[in-house]
């Protein structure tokens, strides 16, 4: 009797992935739904990979993703998904789920119940949100868990009927590793972007206006803060109890209340940034073993405020330039604030360079014993132009040993750095 041969392990592995791949294609269908259309049952009757498109009109939101699906609507984003005002307009609760090219509105406005325009669930990995307008929503986009999500080229701005601080943010992430938030443009919300307990994530090419903090960071670790713009926020970059960042090539343009704050913030690099205008161009509290070079910190009340015990920091290569007030250090230590015989360049510095090496002969101090004074003692400002103060000042010129703790740049510069980021802040101004 013949026996029937099985095929080798070679054809039966073909065999499988032409049967997969037929099926898969079977199953990635792009599905035409009208405006007006239950989009919940639409989502309930696709297969896992197929693709929802949606014609230009409205749609009743509140809708729940629980499958692999992609969600898009025509380029102009005319597909517009409106939500109940109560709860999330889209919840996204599976992996690997597309939203493209729509308009999201009308979530509910409880923070407390995480209302969002767009809710990633911790079980959305791998979502793609990308080129849609996300309006009037407590929250724009929450991503609540799920790791490598990504939030790009969209267009997010919160509920102008409240308050700043009763808003959401723009975008909130939670424990969410991996995420990329990228190229967004957000306002009119709490925060631009409020990230806690996460890490490596990057927050990139965004652009932020009228709202409270643009980019906050807290407990936030090994991540990247790169090339986003800050324009008349109170704080451009809050970075807050967390440690291995990198903020690198940012603009923060007329803070009102502070360009950059290091808060807790440790072993990170603060590199090519730009801080214009403000009441201080950076907050350093209680911030360690950082590392600040080749930053802008310009027209503020003041260009650094220095306290709380912050040390091991290297400033070096830096450009401090029309600040009224360089340098806030009230204490009794001497910082050094030069790396290796180079340090920063100060607007005020009465120096020379006789030997040509582009470093002033002169030690740089910001601050005196005048100064200290008005800080701890602010009525004492009335004294300011009286004889006594005059000789005061004079005497810690011919006398350096008289001078209290403080900064010294004991290698000034002589030039402004070349700083490629400076050029882009004239351009945005």
């Amino acid at each position: 009797m013949a026996r029937y041969r099985f095929p080798s392990s070679l054809v039966l592995a073909a065999l499988v992935m032409a049967v997969t791949a037929m099926f898969g294609t079977a199953r990635a269908a792009i599905i035409q739904v009208q405006a007006g259309a239950d989009l919940q049952a639409a989502v309930a009757a696709a297969l896992p990979g197929d693709t929802l498109q949606l014609a230009s009109g409205a749609y009743p939101g509140n809708v729940i993703i629980d499958k692999p699906l992609v969600v898009q609507g025509p380029e102009d984003r005319s597909a517009h998904i409106i939500g109940e005002r109560k709860g999330r307009s889209i919840w996204v609760q599976a992996a690997d789920v597309t939203l493209r090219h729509l308009t999201v509105s009308n979530s509910g406005l409880s923070l407390p119940d995480m209302d969002a325009g767009v809710f990633l669930d911790r079980g959305a990995h791998r979502a793609l949100i990308a080129e849609n307008d996300i309006l009037d929503n407590s929250v724009g986009v929450y991503v609540w868990g799920p790791h490598d999500a990504q939030v790009r080229d969209n267009r997010i701005v919160g509920n102008t009927g409240l308050r700043t601080n009763e808003r959401g943010n723009g975008v909130t992430i939670w424990n969410s590793p991996g995420s990329r938030i990228i190229d967004n443009t957000i306002s009119e919300g709490r925060d631009g972007i409020f990230s806690n307990a996460s890490k490596q994530n990057v927050f990139s090419g965004n652009h932020f206006s009228r709202v409270r903090y643009a980019v906050h960071y807290m407990y936030t670790n090994d991540s990247v803060v790169s090339d986003n713009v800050s324009e008349g926020n109170e704080i451009a970059y809050a970075l807050m109890f967390s440690r291995s960042l990198i903020a690198r090539d940012n603009i923060g343009l007329g803070s009102t209340s502070q360009g950059l704050m290091l808060n807790g913030t440790q072993q990170s690099a603060i590199v090519g940034n730009v801080l214009d205008g403000g009441e201080k161009c950076v907050f350093i509290y209680n911030a360690n073993f950082n590392r600040m070079m080749d930053n802008v910190f310009r027209n503020c009340e003041i260009g650094v405020h220095y306290t709380a015990g912050s040390e091991g920091n290297a400033i070096t290569g830096n450009a401090f330039i029309n600040n009224q007030n360089q340098v806030k250090y009230v204490g009794t230590r001497f910082l050094e604030w030069s790396v290796d015989g180079l340090g920063n360049y100060w607007s005020d510095l009465s120096a020379f360079d006789l030997n040509g090496v582009g470093i002033g002969d002169t030690a740089y101090r910001p601050n005196g014993i005048i100064d200290q004074v008005i800080w701890r003692a602010p009525s004492a400002r009335l004294l300011l132009n009286s004889p006594a103060v005059s000789i005061v000042r004079w005497a810690q010129t011919q006398f350096p040993a008289i001078l209290p703790g403080g900064v010294i740049d004991s290698a000034p510069l002589m030039a402004v750095p070349d700083t490629p980021t400076l050029s882009k802040s004239e351009a945005i101004k």
